[in-house]
């Protein structure tokens, strides 16, 4: 039986999203979206001619048909840019799903909890599904979740650094106090550390420079598959407790005596 993700009203099959900058064509593009089994990819507005990534040959027709549209407010630095930019997209593209960034710092891009906040309980009051990408903090989470948002999007470590998940002590605590999807968003940079994101219980991991800055993104992206996978399927098995000694795998009664 198919165990799906489910964010707001939609149930997605893939626990991983994707997102479309940066490949070095449109071509290995589509071939690392398909690869990784996304069904969620994400794009920028604010960095696209909305018009022209509609023709032919354009981000918008490449991937629209293929794949349900996550748009993001990516370059945002105030809620009241965010909840422009929501709107936009709500008007161009047709859906209330939205990915609400609102960055505090162009050195850092670690989210302005403040504003994020402002902007998310503003937007939900008007019709949006809001997943906001947010710092690791398990208070902040728990605010977002109960400010109506569909989804909570912590960071693993900042934006495009490959760091991985830096606290992993927080995704727990978070885990712990909020009922709604947590995704894993930014600073992942293989395939195992997606894995270990999933053994923490996240319910998702969302990601683009691990994929399009990689070598080969198609194989990373089969990788990054794979790993979502492994690690899910962990964290719903359980793992065998820690301990400091050894505990024997095989039966001590019956032995042969000498």
């Amino acid at each position: 039986m198919t165990e799906f993700l489910k964010l707001g009203d939609r149930k997605l099959s893939s626990r991983l999203l994707v997102g479309t900058a940066r490949y070095p064509n449109n071509a290995m593009m589509l071939d690392a979206l398909v690869a990784s089994g996304t069904e969620l990819v994400t794009v920028s507005i604010r960095r696209i001619d909305i018009d022209a990534a509609k023709q032919e040959g354009g981000i918008l027709d490449l991937v629209s048909d293929k794949f349900t549209l996550l748009p993001n407010t990516a370059g945002c630095y105030t809620a009241k840019d965010a909840i422009f930019t929501a709107n936009l997209s709500r008007e161009a593209l047709g859906t209330n799903l939205i990915k609400l960034e609102v960055i505090g710092d162009e050195k850092t891009l670690l989210p302005d909890s403040e504003e994020l906040l402002r902007a998310a309980r503003e937007l939900v009051a008007d019709g949006f599904d809001v997943m906001p990408y947010c710092n690791d903090d398990p208070i902040l989470c728990m605010k977002l979740a109960d400010a109506g948002c569909v989804a909570v999007m912590p960071l693993g470590s900042p934006i495009g650094s490959g760091a991985g998940i830096r606290n992993p002590y927080n995704f727990r605590i978070i885990r712990e106090r909020v009922d709604i999807p947590i995704i894993v968003d930014a600073g992942i940079g293989t395939a195992s550390e997606a894995a270990f994101a999933m053994e923490l219980g996240c319910d998702g991991v969302l990601l683009n420079s691990a994929i399009s800055g990689a070598n080969d993104p198609v194989r990373m992206a089969r990788a990054f598959r794979n790993g979502v996978l492994a690690g899910r399927d962990a964290y719903l098995a359980g793992r065998i407790p820690m301990q400091y000694h050894a505990t024997p795998s095989s039966p001590t009664t019956g032995l042969v005596q000498s």
